[in-house]
């Protein structure tokens, strides 16, 4: 019943994507992982500026527009927190295979609201100094499952199982956090970094030796092919302008490459 019911759910959004989003060539519907909501709304205000084409963004977990787009949701174009992902819907015959490329390579931070909390020893973390830490569901979000490759190799898998407060995406691992409902999360650097620095709090930038790369890779949908929009900002994501934008959010900037140039 509760499958059936989500199937009913998930067509009336659908059907309410398609009653505000007619079909006109100079619109593109783009899902975009979570994490990169922030820089996602200034690269749609400039998308929409140089070249009068409107972006309508949805943001969620990569793994739920996995799913979302196998049921047929409306998405033009996937922009993910990993390269499986893509990978997986081009194969399956979800996405135009060859277009994909990465677009940004993120960052993981243990973070807290609070200043001096989290220190470069980590101290706070492996001394179980808290009550609740927050992180991304890993069965759903790369950024998730990054963290739990951290605490793997910290050795901290077992102690902290009590602890981990799970969220669906990074943005709710942020708002938790935020919020201060859980002390300290592992969430993405371009949610708390700003000209070359910690916003506010206390942070940890974790060495990338401690995680798998997390590439974000880029995907034309099936709706998306032969839509002049769609195509267009395929092409402006690549560009020297905003793959220096990504950059000022606390990204690495993306290694424009497809399927058989290398991971």
């Amino acid at each position: 019943m509760k499958k059936f019911d989500f199937r009913i759910r998930l067509l009336l959004i659908y059907g309410w994507l398609l009653l505000i989003f007619p079909a006109n060539s100079s619109e593109v519907l783009v899902a975009v992982a979570a994490n990169f909501s922030a820089p996602m709304q200034k690269i749609a205000q400039s998308f929409e500026k140089d070249t009068g084409h409107r972006l309508v963004v949805a943001t969620g977990s990569t793994g739920r527009f996995y799913s979302q787009i196998k049921l047929g949701a409306p998405f033009q174009i996937l922009l993910a927190a990993d390269i499986q992902t893509p990978e997986k819907l081009a194969k399956e015959g979800f996405a135009l295979d060859g277009s994909q490329f990465t677009y940004a390579s993120g960052k993981l931070v243990l973070w807290s609201k609070k200043i001096d909390y989290v220190n470069p020893q980590v101290d706070a973390l492996k001394n179980l100094n808290f009550n609740r830490l927050a992180m991304a569901d890993p069965k759903l979000a790369p950024y998730g499952l990054a963290a739990s490759q951290v605490i793997q190799r910290l050795g901290l898998a077992d102690r902290l199982t009590n602890k981990i407060v799970m969220a669906e995406n990074i943005s709710q691992a942020y708002q938790f956090v935020e919020t201060e409902n859980a002390e300290l999360g592992f969430v993405a650097m371009s949610q708390v970094w700003m000209d070359g620095h910690l916003s506010q709090g206390s942070g940890w930038v974790v060495p990338t030796e401690l995680y798998s790369p997390i590439q974000q890779n880029a995907i034309l949908l099936k709706p998306g092919i032969g839509q002049p929009a769609a195509l267009a900002f395929m092409e402006y994501l690549k560009s020297g302008k905003i793959q220096k934008m990504i950059q000022s959010h606390g990204y690495d900037s993306g290694r424009i490459q497809t399927p058989g140039s290398g991971h």
